[in-house]
């Protein structure tokens, strides 16, 4: 006992903002109650706990009794409670104030709910960037832990991580406490025995040795087949029976008594970098399998050992590359964050602004902004979520300024450019006081984000079918493992049959306003596919953009000279908005068209957070007869009008035309990764009305399309709620 092996064991429990209250109960039954049940039988024992700011709320508001339990472990001792981003956001995604606001808020919240003293964060995700210790320092926190990976990365062997270092950025000096890899995969997937024989070894060969485990609380339990293997087979309890029989030599302890017991190893800088696992994520699709067969060849070589310490994968940003989705959801929240601090910097103060704080916090949340062996990115109701703490967080910035929704506030409407996606080209944002659409002149005048702020809403978060690594598995066919529970980074699930025939793939992002011309025989079911053949080129052509503006009324005039079909085509496409109401008037002016054109002109719209596969989500006519649900594929004819309604939400998105127009209509689906399995999502309906282009006598041609979005629905109930919440 003179020189024990210290084992931090630090348990990260998170559940993203957004996410079903179902699941979050589930989570509840499954990890984090029956995990205390068992803590609480071992009195010897010491843990540190982080628990994500989202789940903490949650588990306040529908199980304070478990909060209670936490905060009396923390008086006692047992617990030290590991602090962090209120929301969980990437640390390296957001400004410097957002991150020292961000942690300095969750500390109170901590501080004030269990009585806890925060001298240590989890960085979400591991995502690092030396840079950012600075900012830790400053929102007084004094030690976090990473993987050991990261410090592998620093040129360290895994004799050189049994116990903590320092690392500084402009003279802030943070002590760094690395994960151990091995215990990671060990627990809970392997025989408590195996975790003790690993500790035994370290202690024998480095006396007074600090081991940290650090990972996710949903390990056990809400992992698939975990909850099994951990309580009813008693693996929890056998784990801490083990540490307990262990104690003349193992002590199990917090971060900071380690770290005030044993001095630092020495002084280390830190390369950029997250888990081993993210990296592998975060690169292309296609390097992603290359890497995993020189992988698999190296290690069937037995070379692997010898080049891994010195591979690192990819870059967390360039997950917004990866997926131009999230960089669209990025650049909005930095366009809120950015709009707070003005606000702020000119004195603005009071209870909405500190609401939109909050709201921007909640939109700052990681899991939405990436994707791996977790649903993430393709996740809708993710997504949906992330868009609804930014348009909240603006429309109270909107009603600060005494310009909201609300009918008691005044009416306006704006037009403005910008470099707004952060794409180094100018973007058109056109807003009034019910809607704001970002469009892009650059990208072929697409319309990337309409938020309905009535209900906070983007009808536009949706997501393209892409190539993924995985999607090699989901061609290769079902396979099922047997024995013992396994990691989510090992499992082959398929969650719906015939998926390998569900594969597609887009060249374009699912937008609005994108210009597709077909020929005039083009199969449905090509379009549907997205194989349908391009005449033109103008989905990603650069339109020039000039802005009108009047009292009440703002127009964006999108003007391009492009090929179709080899004929030379002047195409005038013009967003007007009015003050005060919820339609976007959309018009089309051909000029130079042969008069024996033969080409189908098909401008697509996207609907995102309409789900399909519900009665009360349906297409509806211009008498508001329902024509099925939003899932289905229409072939309508000569229609002027068509609606998506979502009772569920409160909207009725309808399109009319002023020509009779054929519509396309059919749901946007990608066969994606998630911790339960492979599975079919739903991403959008895409909306497809197509004319053929019949040239007037001066070789001109002209649609005009308005998209109306009604929420009365949605507002009566908001109105029913505040008379209700008012007696």
């Amino acid at each position: 006992m003179n020189h024990p092996l210290l084992l931090v064991l630090v348990f990260h429990n998170h559940q993203p903002v957004g996410n079903f209250d179902g699941v979050f109960e589930q989570a509840y039954q499954d990890s984090y109650l029956p995990f205390l049940d068992v803590f609480e039988r071992y009195d010897q024992l010491q843990i540190a706990l982080h628990t994500s700011g989202s789940l903490m709320e949650w588990l306040d508001a529908n199980h304070p009794e478990y909060v209670d339990r936490l905060a009396g472990l923390v008086a006692t001792g047992r617990i030290e409670i590991v602090g962090g981003a209120y929301f969980e956001p990437i640390l390296a995604m957001i400004p410097s104030r957002d991150r020292i606001g961000q942690i300095t808020t969750y500390t109170e919240w901590l501080q004030q709910r269990l009585g806890a003293t925060i001298r240590g964060m989890w960085v979400p995700e591991r995502v690092w960037e030396q840079s950012m210790a600075s900012d830790l320092v400053r929102a007084n926190i004094s030690y976090t832990i990473l993987d050991d990976f990261h410090f592998k990365n620093a040129g360290l062997n895994e004799d050189q991580l049994h116990g903590y270092y320092v690392t500084e950025d402009d003279a802030n000096v943070l002590n760094v406490l690395p994960g151990s890899e091995p215990m990671r995969y060990m627990i809970p997937f392997q025989n408590p025995e195996d975790s003790i024989n690993h500790l035994r070894h370290v202690a024998e060969h480095h006396p007074g040795a600090v081991v940290v485990f650090g990972d996710d609380g949903e390990k056990f339990g809400t992992w698939p087949g975990t909850k099994e293997h951990v309580y009813d087979r008693g693996w929890l309890s056998q784990f801490f029976d083990a540490l307990t029989a262990n104690n003349d030599w193992l002590k199990v302890t917090t971060p900071s008594e380690a770290i005030d017991s044993v001095p630092p190893l020495g002084k280390l800088y830190i390369p950029e970098g997250s888990y081993r696992e993210m990296t592998e994520w975060a690169l292309p699709a296609a390097k992603i399998n290359e890497y995993e067969d020189v992988h698999h060849d190296l290690e069937n070589q037995g070379q692997w050992h010898r080049i891994a310490p010195f591979v690192r994968g990819g870059f967390w940003r360039n997950f917004k590359v990866k997926y131009p989705e999230t960089n669209e959801m990025y650049s909005r929240m930095q366009m809120v964050s950015r709009r707070l601090q003005e606000v702020v910097s000119k004195g603005g103060g009071g209870e909405l602004i500190d609401q939109a704080r909050l709201e921007l916090y909640r939109g700052q949340c990681n899991c939405a902004y990436w994707h791996g062996a977790f649903g993430g990115t393709y996740l809708p109701h993710l997504r949906n979520a992330i868009y609804n703490h930014l348009i909240a967080a603006d429309n109270l910035l909107d009603q600060a300024e005494g310009r909201g929704w609300q009918a008691d506030q005044r009416p306006w409407v704006e037009l403005d450019a910008d470099d707004y996606n952060l794409d180094g080209r100018p973007e058109i944002r056109l807003a009034n006081n019910r809607l704001l659409s970002l469009i892009a002149p650059a990208e072929g005048g697409q319309i990337y984000e309409l938020d309905v702020k009535t209900i906070c809403h983007n009808l536009l978060a949706t997501l393209s079918r892409r190539p993924e690594a995985y999607h090699r598995k989901v061609l290769q066919g079902p396979s099922c493992g047997e024995g013992n529970v396994s990691s989510i980074h090992d499992r082959v699930v398929f969650k719906q049959e015939g998926l390998n025939q569900r594969l597609g793939y887009d060249s374009w992002q699912r937008n609005s306003l994108i210009d597709h011309f077909y020929p005039a025989d083009v199969a449905p079911a090509d379009v549907v596919s997205g194989q349908a053949a391009e005449q033109g080129d103008f989905v990603h052509g650069a339109y020039e953009a000039k802005l009108r503006r009047s009292e009440g009324r703002m127009q964006l005039q999108l003007v391009r000279e492009g090929n179709v079909a080899g004929h030379s085509l002047h195409v005038t496409k013009g967003v007007t908005l009015n003050a005060d109401e919820a339609v976007l008037e959309i018009a089309y002016l051909f000029e130079n068209l042969p008069q024996d054109f033969h080409i189908r002109f098909a401008p697509e719209f996207n609907f995102a957070g309409l789900p399909s596969g519900a009665d009360d989500r349906y297409f509806r006519d211009s008498e508001g007869n329902s024509l099925g649900q939003l899932g289905h594929q229409l072939d309508l004819h000569d229609t002027t009008n068509l609606g998506l309604v979502d009772q569920w939400l409160g909207i009725d998105a309808g399109l009319t035309f002023d020509r009779p127009t054929s519509v396309w209509t059919y749901p946007v689906e990608t066969v994606s990764q998630s911790e339960g399995g492979f599975e079919l999502v739903h991403q959008s309906v895409a909306v497809v009305p197509h004319w053929h282009l019949t040239p007037d006598a001066n070789g001109c041609w002209s649609v005009t399309i308005r998209l109306a979005v009604d929420t009365q629905l949605a507002e009566q109930r908001m109105n029913e709620a505040a008379t209700v919440a008012s007696v």
